[in-house]
């Protein structure tokens, strides 16, 4: 405990620090309000469940006719907010009027003390008692590896090692490691809270094209697309509505409440 305090200690520090290094103080007014519903609301907490409770019934389809598969079977899931909830994060920028910059991301990482997603665990050690492997895939920095095994083991995730555990080098995209994961494996399953974590078809791509694809991909979802709900950040945002553009705070403004429908 004292350890955990003293880790929290220095990553506030850190936190801090940074605003005064990068003047970068922002209004996240805008983010509080999903970042409450994310910490606090029992639908969330009951979305989570429902992602888990619909992959444990399409599984149980899936080992029920195994004889089908000839390489042995694997799931994919992203970490962030699928796998470990870092809201707390989330809420030391809103109160900070900060915005994310890779050190205060690392020092968090290295408190090693995110939690589990509700309905996770279970989930995961039930694939794993039926000899389903667990591969993490997750656009962590490579130098965060062993702090996010310590994480994920201290927890009880399966499979957490440098073997199951592929964090990203210099391309943010997952296909290379999902491709490789492929070669081995049957994969039955993708679990993430970020679209571009289940097919390339995602990447990069504005709000319009990600709903065009969604609608195509509609009939896998619940099955072999599990989604996490994650309203305080992601692809849907910063490729979505800004369009890849790297607006000020004004613009960012301006952009969201251009999105809004009214009658």
């Amino acid at each position: 405990m004292k350890n955990k305090i003293l880790k929290l200690l220095i990553f506030l520090s850190v936190i801090i620090s940074c605003n005064k290094v990068t003047n970068d103080i922002i209004d996240n007014e805008y983010k509080i309000q999903s970042l409450v519903w994310t910490q606090n609301s029992a639908e969330y907490e009951a979305l989570c469940y429902q992602a888990f409770n619909a992959a444990k019934f399409s599984l149980d389809n899936i080992l029920s006719n195994r004889s089908s598969y000839d390489k042995p079977l694997a799931i994919i899931t992203d970490v962030d907010e699928t796998v470990l909830d870092n809201s707390p994060y989330d809420g030391k920028l809103i109160l900070n009027n900060s915005s994310y910059n890779k050190e205060s991301w690392v020092e968090w990482g290295k408190l090693e003390i995110a939690e589990a997603i509700p309905g996770s665990l279970e989930f995961f050690k039930y694939a794993s008692e039926n000899d389903v492997e667990i591969f993490y895939i997750s656009n962590r920095y490579t130098d965060q590896i062993n702090e996010t095994v310590n994480n994920l083991k201290s927890i009880g995730f399966p499979n957490s090692d440098n073997n199951h555990v592929l964090l990203r080098e210099k391309d943010r995209s997952k296909s290379s490691r999902r491709s490789a994961i492929f070669k081995s494996y049957d994969v039955v399953m993708l679990l993430g809270d970020n679209l571009s974590d289940f097919s390339d078809d995602f990447e990069n791509k504005i709000s319009t094209e990600r709903n065009i694809t969604t609608n195509i991909f509609k009939k896998e979802f619940g099955k072999s697309l599990i989604m996490l709900p994650n309203p305080n950040y992601g692809d849907w945002e910063s490729n979505g509505l800004f369009e890849g553009n790297n607006y000020d705070n004004t613009q960012k403004d301006s952009v969201r409440k251009s999105k809004i429908k009214i009658f």
